[in-house]
């Protein structure tokens, strides 16, 4: 009898561990078909992101040679060197230009940049020698020449009567020459800086202060080389730095007379002569 309970109880054991071992297994069925259904939805939608890539891959490429294709047509591909595209055309007349220019400082150019300086600089001094000076004006008139940049400073005696920013006949020929150079050499820039010596404007003048007077004879000087001599606005700048960048002390009467001045800065432009040079 203690036999059969035995054995009766041992087999619902069986049972029960049975039931149990399915249903976690039923569960973990489950889990893994969700999972499995996720993951084949995940490489769905991965392809079709890779298939939509793809697309705009080719779309870029075909925009970049279409772009490549316009840029080398008619075997005018550019070339950019220190920022600014060359054609070679362009090359050719600049050869041409450069054998004009000393060996010796062609030797030391690095650069195409370089190159293009020398052409400019030769021109511009070429222009400036025994033209811009005249017998008598040399200790009014003083040229300093760095790189391509031409800096010429005029006296204000030359230039202006005092407190004044009209522009004194006397100064006439010396602008008539000053427009023959800059109209020669089209690439180029022209800033006219007025300059003062530190002394305050007189009470009741009809100028508020030194700022007013240097911007006023900076744009004296311009208009003159526009309107009188035919130079093109567009090249022409007008700046006025009143007192402050003196060339000397201010506390004497000579100092205060050499602070002012007139500096006319020539700015050659490499973009512009670029442009020249694919005009001709």
């Amino acid at each position: 009898m203690r036999k059969a309970i035995a054995l009766t109880m041992l087999a619902g054991a069986v049972i029960t561990t049975s039931c149990v071992s399915k249903k976690k297994y039923n569960e973990l069925q489950t889990q893994y078909d969700t999972t499995s259904s996720t993951l084949s939805k995940t490489q769905l939608e991965k392809e079709e992101l890779e298939r939509k890539m793809a697309k705009i891959e080719e779309r870029v490429a075909n925009y970049n040679s279409k772009i490549q294709s316009l840029t080398d047509s008619n075997n005018s591909r550019l070339q950019n060197i220190d920022g600014i595209a060359v054609s070679e055309n362009d090359k050719v007349k600049m050869r041409a230009a450069l054998a004009n220019v000393d060996p010796q400082k062609l030797a030391q150019a690095q650069t195409l940049k370089d190159s293009m300086n020398l052409i400019v600089s030769y021109n511009l001094k070429k222009n400036l020698d025994n033209t811009l000076i005249a017998e008598g004006e040399e200790d009014d008139i003083n040229i300093d020449i760095d790189e391509t940049v031409v800096m010429i400073t005029v006296s204000d005696k030359l230039l202006f009567n005092s407190g004044s920013s009209k522009v004194n006949p006397k100064a006439n020929n010396l602008l008539q020459r000053l427009a023959t150079v800059i109209n020669s050499e089209p690439a180029m820039e022209v800033m006219v800086e007025g300059h003062t010596d530190s002394q305050t404007v007189k009470p009741g003048a009809y100028i508020k202060d030194n700022w007013e007077l240097s911007v006023d004879r900076s744009t004296a000087v311009i208009r003159k080389l526009q309107d009188d001599y035919g130079v093109a606005p567009e090249k022409l700048i007008a700046a006025g730095r009143s007192s402050f960048h003196p060339l000397t002390e201010n506390d004497s009467k000579e100092g205060r007379a050499t602070n002012r001045r007139t500096r006319i800065v020539i700015l050659p432009n490499l973009d512009k002569f670029l442009a020249l040079l694919s005009a001709n």
